[in-house]
Order: C-alpha cells, then sequence, then structure tokens
C-alpha cells in the first residue's frame, strides 16, 4: 500500500485502485495509478469470547460474516449489500435493520488504524479527534487499514412478522413504540425496516433471532422475490445467512430494471448473477455506452433523471417527507429504515437519541430536457434539510460549498485534514461529493 501511495506522483491526488464500488458518484476518470489495497481484503481475527474481530478495511461484509457466523456472531449493524467494506461502510455510512438499536457501523467500532495522507498509518480509538471526524469522510482524511468491531450473538435463523399499515401517522407510531420498547405485541425485536409500496401500503418487517428450529425456511436466491413476500404474506422464517443477505440477490427492487425478476428470464439468470455488485456492473455499462437513454430517445420519451439517494429524515417528519416525495418524485418502492444514534458525529450530526428514517430510494425519473440539470435531487436536497434530516453522499450531491460546509461540519473536517492529510493528498469531502474531480 505505502509503495502505491509513493508511486503517485507529488502533486497528484491519491485515489483508491479498488475493482468494485457501491458508491454511485459521477466522477472524472484519471491514469494516476491508485492506492493499492489488495492486500487488505481478510478477517485477521475473532475472539468468539470477547465478542470482538479484528479486520482488514476492505475486508467485505460477505467475507466477514462466512468467518463469524459459525461462532454465532455478527457484526452489530450488517450492511445490506454483500461487497460494502467494513472500511466503507465506517468512512461512509452503512445502515440495516439493526440501526434502531445499535446505530450506525462506526458506532461498534473499537480501534482502528488509518493510512493518512503523511504515508503513515496511525491507531485512532473513541475519544480521539480523528476518530469523531473520520465516519462520512469518504476518503479525504485517509483509509482505514485495521478495524476493531463489536459482535453480538444470534440464532440460527429468523422469525419475520410483516405488519401491514395504511397510514403514515400509524407507521409513525409503530415504529416510536418499538424503538422504545424494542417489543411488538410482547415479543422482542431483533431488527426493524419496512418498504413503502404505495401511498396507504405500507410494510413494517420485524425480526428476531431464534436459535429454535421453528420448520422450513423460505428461499428467496432462487424464482421467489423478497420484497414482494412483504406484500403477500404475515409471516416467514429465513436462516440467518439469509436474512442478513435478503436484500442483495435482487438489489432490493432493482433487478427487475434487466428483466431478472421476469418469470421467462429467471430461471436463465444464473444465481451466481444474482448479486449486486452484478446489477452494479450493469448500471455502469449502461452509463458508458448510454444504452437506456438512446433506447429513450428513439421511442420518444423524456430524458431520464437518475434518483438515487438515501437520506434520514426525523421519525416525527416522516409522514411530511413521504406524501412531498408521493407529490414530487412519484418513485416506489421506497425502503425505510429506523435509525437511532448513540453519539454525535462531526461530519453527519445526527441528534443522539432521537429517532430517524433512513429513506432509500433508488431509479430514474423522466424528467425531459432538464434531466441534467438534476432538478429532483436538488429538491430532494432543500425537502429533507427543511424537514431536519440529512442526506447520504455515496451518490451525486449538489450543494454549493457554503452550504456544505454548514451541514456537514466543513471547518472542522478542514482542521483534521490540516493535521492528518497537511499537502493535501487526498482529495477534500466536497471535491469527492459534489465536485467530482
Amino acid at each position: 500500500m505505502r509503495a502505491s501511495y509513493l508511486a503517485v506522483p507529488s502533486g497528484r491526488t491519491v485515489r483508491l485502485a479498488k475493482p468494485t464500488s457501491n458508491l454511485f458518484r459521477t466522477r472524472s476518470r484519471t491514469e494516476v495509478p491508485g492506492l493499492d489495497v489488495s492486500g487488505l481484503a481478510g478477517v485477521i481475527s475473532i475472539d468468539p469470547v470477547a465478542r470482538v474481530a479484528d479486520v482488514q478495511g476492505m475486508c467485505t461484509y460477505e467475507h466477514l460474516v462466512a468467518a463469524t457466523l459459525p461462532h454465532g456472531l455478527i457484526p452489530l449493524v450488517v450492511p445490506q449489500l454483500r461487497t460494502i467494506t467494513l472500511g466503507g461502510a465506517v468512512a461512509g455510512l452503512g445502515i440495516e435493520a439493526t440501526s434502531f438499536r445499535s446505530g450506525l457501523p462506526h458506532e461498534s467500532v473499537l480501534e482502528m488504524d488509518v493510512f493518512i495522507g503523511t504515508g503513515e498509518v496511525v491507531t485512532t480509538r473513541p475519544g480521539d479527534d480523528l476518530f469523531n471526524v473520520f465516519p462520512n469522510s469518504y476518503g479525504s482524511l485517509g483509509y482505514a487499514t485495521r478495524l476493531r468491531i463489536s459482535l453480538e450473538p444470534v440464532g440460527s435463523q429468523v422469525a419475520l412478522r410483516h405488519l401491514h399499515l395504511a397510514d403514515t401517522a400509524l407507521l409513525a407510531t409503530t415504529i416510536a413504540e418499538i424503538i422504545h420498547t424494542r417489543k411488538w405485541c410482547g415479543e422482542r425485536v431483533d431488527a426493524l425496516d419496512g418498504v413503502a409500496f404505495a401511498p396507504g401500503e405500507y410494510v413494517l418487517t420485524l425480526a428476531r433471532w431464534s436459535d429454535a428450529d421453528a420448520g422450513a425456511v423460505s428461499d428467496y436466491t432462487g424464482k421467489h422475490i423478497y420484497y414482494r413476500s412483504l406484500q403477500q404474506r404475515d409471516t416467514d422464517l429465513l436462516t440467518m445467512h439469509d436474512y442478513l443477505w435478503r436484500w442483495d440477490t435482487d438489489w432490493f427492487w432493482c433487478s427487475r430494471a434487466f428483466g431478472a425478476q421476469h418469470p421467462c428470464v429467471r430461471p436463465w439468470w444464473p444465481r451466481r448473477w444474482r448479486r449486486s455488485d452484478v446489477y452494479h456492473r450493469l448500471i455502469a455499462l449502461d452509463r458508458r455506452f448510454g444504452v437506456v437513454d438512446r433506447l429513450d430517445a428513439q421511442a420518444g420519451r423524456p430524458a431520464r433523471e437518475r434518483v438515487i439517494q438515501d437520506v434520514e429524515i426525523p421519525l416525527a417528519r416522516l409522514g411530511e417527507f413521504l406524501d412531498w416525495f408521493d407529490s414530487e418524485i412519484g418513485m416506489r418502492p421506497v425502503w425505510l429504515c429506523p435509525v437511532v444514534s448513540t453519539q454525535r458525529w462531526a461530519t453527519y450530526p445526527l441528534e443522539p437519541g432521537r429517532a430517524y428514517v433512513n429513506v432509500g430510494f433508488w431509479g430514474t425519473v423522466h424528467v425531459g430536457a432538464d434531466a441534467g440539470q438534476a432538478p429532483r435531487n436538488r429538491a430532494i436536497e432543500v425537502a429533507v434539510h427543511a424537514l431536519g434530516g440529512h442526506k447520504s453522499l455515496y451518490s451525486d450531491s449538489y450543494y454549493d460549498p457554503d452550504t456544505f460546509d454548514r451541514l456537514y461540519a466543513g471547518p472542522h473536517l478542514a482542521a483534521a485534514k490540516a493535521r492528518y492529510d497537511p499537502n493535501g493528498r487526498f482529495p477534500t469531502l466536497y471535491d469527492k461529493a459534489v465536485g467530482r474531480r
């Protein structure tokens, strides 16, 4: 890693040389060689008694979970896509259905080593300035090379209960009660997420870890599709492994864009290709060659705007946001994932102890000639912050520098960058998230 860092000419920006990505930002291509992190993709050790793991920064959650599950353990938060890396989830913002009780992935980190802009590796722990500012820094301060994280015990199966709700007020009060009690109708709730399928059609999924063999488990890696089961069933049972990757097989619902959900196509679509990283590569090819844009133009359809975002909305304002989203964007389904952060983090300042809901939406909207100006994405940014929310930076953003600094602790981050990347070898967060340099 150091050798590849030194190979980048002085004055040139250092970026990762990484074969896969879960980012959706547009950025210019560069011929400068990247930072070689290929040796940092493994699990170093697992202590099943202390329930901690030492993991290299580029280890995917798929590989991490494969190592922890035989011990009956998983990370406190396992992001929903297999190829998200542990370092990426901490430097960015991972989230999943346990976030209503365990926060975000960086909140279960006990210690980490970070490769900083001077070419050194420093160890940082909770309470250190680097540790506090590292989440949501997206490589602008450096890259995690090793992380020590807490693990939690789980059962071999997961019992699911799907609550079908008809209005956003009931949706919000139900989420609030589960967050407060961690129970529903007397049963423990270990994980909580949901889907807004349409106005008036909301499904909350309550998951409970189980050691008991409760019967036959469902399989959504074949012809059956997980998100459709939410509308069709009241209860379900999955293995812990399949529960963790329930969304990955069809990239939530986005595999339908490639025809992978069509009953005539699905049997011929190899199982090994039913993965989020495969779909991501197909999206990259489409963007490179403009296939969908050409088909739309030939058919006389308006140009599309890509609307791919995750936003945190205060639970009390969730109904307002969904109503606005239905009216102005009109994209469904929408993922709902409650989250409660345990402390304030400088560059993503959710209020500690306050309930938010991550609203995730991924697709395209026909907007016409203005598509290149991203009017829908810009409107979302305004609406989110008018409601006291916050937006993740893994996809395209359009803030002006002053607004960006205000929302993402610009002065605090700049001070940390002056300490840990004094020569500006890594891009600034604004350059990465908005400037796309």
